[in-house]
């Protein structure tokens, strides 16, 4: 999973396989999208004057599940899963919803729908079509947690024998303790507000360029082989939201996956209320 040097034939490729597995995933966050809505009070839902390490202590219950398996019977090389999730005892539904988007994300081909929809069914699948050294990681890990929400970060990993490298996939949930649904961007940005969002993200990928060796060295040939995208792929934190790239949207496959951060004072009047801490206000 470490970074490494690429050339830039192989980044237009994996960025061709990219659109179907994220499409699929957020397919499988739309599922239970539309039960986010709003907050049924107009109180600061970031707690302004805690850290998150406080935070959490009010958080979902969450329990951690993790397994490592080979295929059965396989003897010398073998393929492998391997998985690192979480489980939400008193929430059902978001261990559910979890599960499924981890199992969707592991899609490579844009024009194919995975024949499963759980972890267990892409498990089965795997087993039945792996080459020898293939090998898949899926991983889930509590981002943020508070009284009011959940933020989840899903990440998955595959290898296909023969490749040079393992190709990364990320997607953020951020939950809604109450309603007991996912908040899509537009939910929590305040209406006609989506340009001034995007500009606040451009804002934190020049700041993001500005520490980059590799930006600094040659700007305009980065920016010209690695242009700034927008993403709603964003998480809230305690100063503010994160948006995560994969491997190849911003940056070569060395870079890892480039996270940017908006802070919240930066969010004043684009996103919602109740969505800033109240010192942002």
């Amino acid at each position: 999973m470490s970074p490494m040097t690429t050339t830039r034939p192989m980044a237009a490729t994996a960025s061709r396989a990219r659109p179907g597995r994220w499409l699929l995933a957020l397919a499988a966050v739309g599922v239970l999208a539309g039960c986010g809505g709003g907050p049924a009070q107009n109180i600061s839902l970031i707690p302004g004057n805690q850290i998150e390490a406080q935070s959490r202590r009010d958080g979902l219950f969450v329990q951690p599940v993790k397994w490592q398996h080979t295929k059965p019977g396989c003897q010398g090389e073998c393929p492998s899963i391997k998985l690192e999730s979480l489980v939400f005892p008193s929430v059902p539904r978001l261990t559910q919803l979890v599960d499924h988007a981890l199992a969707m994300m592991t899609g490579v081909n844009a024009k194919r729908i995975p024949p499963y929809s759980t972890v267990a069914g892409y498990e089965e699948y795997f087993w039945k079509t792996a080459a020898p050294r293939d090998s898949t990681m899926l991983s889930a890990k509590a981002r943020y947690r508070s009284k009011y929400l959940t933020v989840i970060e899903l990440d998955t990993w595959q290898y296909l024998t023969g490749a040079a490298h393992g190709l990364s996939a990320t997607q953020f949930l951020n939950w809604d303790n109450s309603r007991q649904g996912v908040l899509s961007l537009d939910q929590v940005l305040l209406p006609g507000k989506h340009q001034a969002y995007v500009e606040a993200l451009r804002a934190a990928h020049q700041r993001w360029l500005a520490s980059n060796p590799d930006a600094r060295h040659d700007p305009a040939t980065y920016n010209r082989l690695w242009p700034f995208q927008p993403s709603d792929n964003y998480a809230f934190s305690d100063d503010g939201l994160v948006v995560k790239y994969d491997s190849y949207q911003i940056a070569p496959y060395s870079a890892g996956q480039p996270e940017l951060r908006i802070p919240y004072a930066e969010l004043a009047g684009i996103l919602k209320p109740e969505y800033l801490p109240s010192a942002s206000r």
